[in-house]
């Protein structure tokens, strides 16, 4: 594997277990992810992307065959290591943005820092600038029933990326947005990973979001079984 693949799978499966039912979400997946991509993860739902995200993101260990993120082997991660590799160099966006309730938008985005030590000037310093680049500066001090949808979601990526990680995975990040702010979060996130180098990896239904990917792959029954360049050419 070069330096320049951040995820590597191999005959990747997982399994699930429903009672006596052992139920395969994940059939042998073969995928490979490079540093500065940005793609989209598609498919009908249960065909697998959001297994496939967990597992990428170390929430979860495979059932069979490899997985190496940044170098290191999913499946022989302790738990502890798992939640060093997710909170070191990996960002999370989520569809219901999973922001703290009652906490400002700046402490949402300071909290990532805080919790890899960094110091509380810093942290404030760091998360300002990061608002700032966003067009969020003036709702700093909101909390997140004060925001609507969209700037919620921006916070959501602002947390996500402050802390510059290499990999930010995003399941359905457009799911509740209207159209406008779609296609807002997905410009914001080119223009970021375009900045910073930052890869997004993400799992969508959204045309709005896969006509603005670099590179499309397709699950389909727990397997890739189509990875293409995006037809736009974004």
């Amino acid at each position: 594997m070069t330096d320049s693949v951040l995820v590597s799978a191999r005959h990747l499966k997982k399994s699930f277990h429903t009672g006596a039912l052992e139920v395969p979400a994940l059939r042998g997946v073969d995928f490979e992810l490079r540093e500065s991509e940005f793609v989209a993860l598609v498919g009908p739902s249960g065909s697998g992307k959001t297994t496939l995200l967990n597992l990428i993101g170390a929430l979860d260990s495979p059932t069979s065959g490899e997985l190496r993120v940044l170098g290191q082997d999913i499946a022989a991660l302790s738990r502890e290591r798992r939640s060093v590799l997710r909170l070191q160099h990996l960002g999370f966006v989520f569809q219901a943005y999973n922001l703290v309730p009652v906490l400002t938008a700046r402490e949402n985005v300071e909290f990532i820092l805080e919790l890899q030590g960094v110091s509380g000037a810093e942290c404030r310093r760091r998360a300002l600038e990061m608002l700032t680049d966003l067009g969020l500066a003036s709702l700093a001090d909101r909390r997140p029933a004060e925001l609507s949808g969209g700037q919620q979601q921006r916070v959501a990526v602002a947390r996500a990326v402050v802390s510059r990680p290499k990999l930010v995975l995003a399941d359905e990040p457009t799911a509740n947005l209207d159209g406008a702010n779609a296609e807002s979060l997905i410009r914001l996130m080119q223009d970021l990973q375009a900045r910073y180098g930052v890869t997004f990896l993400f799992a969508t239904h959204d045309a709005r979001v896969i006509q603005h990917a670099r590179r499309v792959v397709t699950l389909t029954d727990g397997k890739v079984s189509e990875d293409r360049p995006s037809p736009s050419g974004a």
